[in-house]
């Protein structure tokens, strides 16, 4: 049997009731009753004083039933006295102060520290669960804790303010007041205890160090340490990451924080490298934040300089002044930009032809400027240059191909083969793009150059642009060709004169005479032409039910050689209108009909009077306005309807009706009624939802003569668009 005592309670309280049976008469108790758990001759079991469960959580007994002898009859039987718990201990820390240091910059939530507290009551009920607290911290500046408190464990680490802030600069130091309380910190009844804690900040040493230099292509044996990093305390784990995706990555570190370059660098491959150092505690977590290693390679002259191109090409024309820059000529280095390995010099150290003379170019030293330094060229000495130039470094010499090309100037002009190209005769009807005429000139200047090269512009005597000249670029003839249809009757007579010119500038001192200009007379010859209409297609709009005999329209026509025009029409069909032969005005003759034709289509012909009879044609369009001439008729035959009379059901008919008339934008409004009176009688018609419709309801007499009208459906007829 097992029972459940709170500790504490008060004594002589009744816990069971056991009963004997004959022959027993009195009982035994046995096992750990501490003389507190009694029982007496009855099996009234009992205890005497209270219970202590940190003394004893539980107490097992033995029953037995004795009989007057004092022999045992029954039994014994086991008894189990589980003491429950109740909150009477406090907390208490195991010391009353604490003393610990942590280092700026820590990881925050890292513990550096912890505080212990016990407390005597059951850790498995809210009486032993403890929650720490940080009650007080000095200093406590701008309001915010740099410190916290695990509130289970008691350990203490650095809040993230706390990493970012503390500087054993500023305060070295700093006090705490740590709380504990038992019943989880959430009862007003817990109990609590406090404790002193006082931490020393202590500088850190997990800094980046400086950036670092080293020498490229160094021969001395690898690894070689070029720098250090260091953990706040013994036991961390070094590792590098790097920051960028290298095929190699030519740094190390051990386990000491020695960082070590691995293999010779090459500046020109590579002029820096940025990777970071991390630190780890024995289970791989980072002690805290990566600290980045800045390694700079350093520069040695190990490259020559290097020629910008396999030949470079200059220009300069001819007759240009001394001292005029012909280019800059530029050589790169690999070595390192503004230093003593990448300062580069120029020389001329070759110079071919000779002719007139050696030395007829300099090149800056330093610059690269290559400039005329003797006297002005001409292309008749020697129209290329070749020179060699050599560019130094500190230690190393390349040389370079320079080709300087002698331009021709624009020093001659052209000139006409001959002056005058005479008379040229051309029908006016000639294609557009026929070339009619040749000219030439010449240019002395070097060929294929845009001093050479001729332009051939009419200057006089083709005000309308009729005639364009294009210029061949192998032989710089002129073709002369027609740019729009000539006209007899505008230009008969043409004196054409014509310029011949450079697309470059002449030089200084140079102009066009005489022998850039050359003329020709251009005859156009009469050809006799069709009538010309002023419009393709002619439009007119007029009411279907103007009287016969009106003017409708008019078209209007002209020849080109001032002959007299008849007008007359084609495609007629209706026969509806006719022509003026003289003026062109168009008149009907006929009724027409909008509903038969909306627009009446006709081709009208302008012939000439005399001569050819050369004719053209151009379009009547005539547009007929609608009018009311159409009276509504049904949609469709409605014969063959029947009825039976006596009507056995009520019923009703609707009759759709239309209109040949064009129809209105709201649609038809018909008005509908019955023929005769007596149809009146047993008909009607109905109009609906505010649209004409004819609804026929059926009425009837019985035989005693009485009018019996019967309630009709009504259905709706589709409303008639206009």
């Amino acid at each position: 049997m097992t029972f459940s005592i709170y500790e504490g309670q008060e004594p002589s309280q009744v816990i069971f009731q056991f009963k004997v049976n004959p022959p027993a008469v009195t009982f035994e108790l046995s096992g750990e009753t501490d003389d507190i758990i009694k029982i007496d001759s009855s099996g009234l079991l009992y205890y005497d004083r209270a219970l202590d469960r940190e003394t004893r959580a539980i107490h097992n007994l033995q029953i037995a039933a004795l009989d007057a002898q004092g022999a045992i009859v029954e039994g014994p039987v086991p008894i189990t006295i589980e003491v429950k718990d109740i909150n009477d201990n406090r907390p208490m820390f195991s010391q009353a102060k604490y003393e610990g240091s942590v280092r700026q910059n820590s990881r925050p939530g890292k513990p550096f520290m912890y505080v212990n507290a016990t407390d005597l009551d059951d850790p498995a009920t809210p009486n032993g669960q403890l929650f720490y607290q940080i009650v007080i911290q000095l200093p406590k500046i701008d309001d915010v804790m740099y410190f916290q408190i695990n509130n289970k464990t008691g350990e203490i680490s650095l809040t993230r303010q706390g990493a970012l802030e503390l500087d054993p600069a500023k305060n070295p130091s700093y006090s705490l007041v740590v709380s504990v309380k038992d019943m989880g910190g959430e009862s007003e009844n817990s109990f609590s205890d406090t404790a002193s804690v006082d931490i020393t900040v202590k500088e850190n040493i997990w800094k980046a160090p400086d950036s670092v230099e080293v020498t490229e292509n160094s021969t001395n044996p690898h690894p070689v340490k070029v720098t250090q990093v260091q953990w706040n305390e013994p036991g961390a784990h070094y590792s590098l990451v790097d920051k960028e995706t290298l095929p190699r990555f030519p740094f190390s570190i051990d386990q000491e924080g020695d960082i070590y370059v691995t293999q010779p660098l090459d500046r020109e491959e590579k002029d820096s490298y940025v990777f970071y150092a991390v630190a780890k505690d024995e289970y791989g977590k980072p002690l805290s934040y990566p600290l980045q290693i800045h390694v700079k390679v350093k520069d040695i002259n190990d490259n020559p300089p290097s020629c910008p191109s396999a030949v470079t090409v200059f220009e300069v024309q001819e007759n240009e002044a001394l001292g005029s820059s012909i280019g800059i000529f530029t050589a790169y280095d690999l070595d390192e930009k503004n230093t003593i390995n990448s300062i580069l010099k120029y020389k001329i150290v070759e110079q071919t032809p000779k002719i007139p003379m050696d030395g007829l170019f300099l090149v800056e030293e330093y610059e690269g400027k290559v400039q005329l330094a003797r006297q002005s060229l001409k292309k008749q000495d020697a129209p290329q240059y070749n020179l060699t130039v050599e560019v130094s470094d500190k230690d190393f010499k390349t040389l370079c191909a320079v080709e300087i090309n002698v331009i021709d100037i624009n020093d001659q002009i052209p000139i006409f083969e001959k002056s005058d190209y005479g008379n040229l005769t051309v029908p006016e009807d000639t294609a557009v793009g026929s070339n009619i005429l040749t000219i030439q000139a010449t240019d002395a200047d070097e060929p294929f150059t845009g001093s050479s090269k001729i332009l051939y512009r009419i200057i006089q005597g083709d005000k309308e642009e009729r005639l364009g000249i294009d210029t061949d670029l192998h032989t710089n003839a002129g073709y002369v060709i027609i740019k729009k249809p000539l006209d007899f009757e505008t230009a008969a007579i043409s004196k054409i004169v014509v310029h011949a010119e450079n697309p470059e500038p002449l030089v200084s001192g140079v102009t066009y005479n005489a022998s850039s200009f050359a003329t020709f007379t251009l005859f156009v010859t009469d050809v006799n032409e069709v009538p010309l209409f002023s419009q393709h297609v002619f439009q007119a709009e007029v009411a279907e039910d103007v009287a016969v005999g009106t003017k409708v329209g008019n078209v209007t026509a002209r020849d080109p050689e001032g002959l007299d025009i008849r007008y007359s029409l084609r495609g007629d069909t209706r026969g509806w209108l006719k022509i003026d032969p003289i003026t062109g005005e168009i008149f009907n003759v006929a009724p027409l009909d909008r509903e038969k034709e909306s627009v009446y289509h006709v081709q009208v012909v302008a012939t000439e009077a005399g001569g050819s009879s050369l004719s053209s044609t151009s379009f009547f369009h005539l547009t007929l306005k609608d009018v009311n001439d159409n009276a509504p008729r049904l949609a469709r035959d409605y014969t063959g309807l029947f009825l039976c009379y006596p009507l056995s059901t009520p019923g009703s008919v609707v009759f759709e009706a239309t209109d040949d008339d064009q129809q209105p934008f709201r649609g038809f409004h018909f008005t509908f009624a019955l023929g005769s009176e007596s149809l009146q009688n047993d008909w009607e018609v109905s109009k609906i939802n505010g649209i004409i419709l004819a609804v026929v309801f059926i009425r009837f007499k019985n035989n005693k003569g009485n009018d019996n009208v019967e309630n009709a459906q009504a259905s709706e007829v589709k409303p008639l668009r206009s």
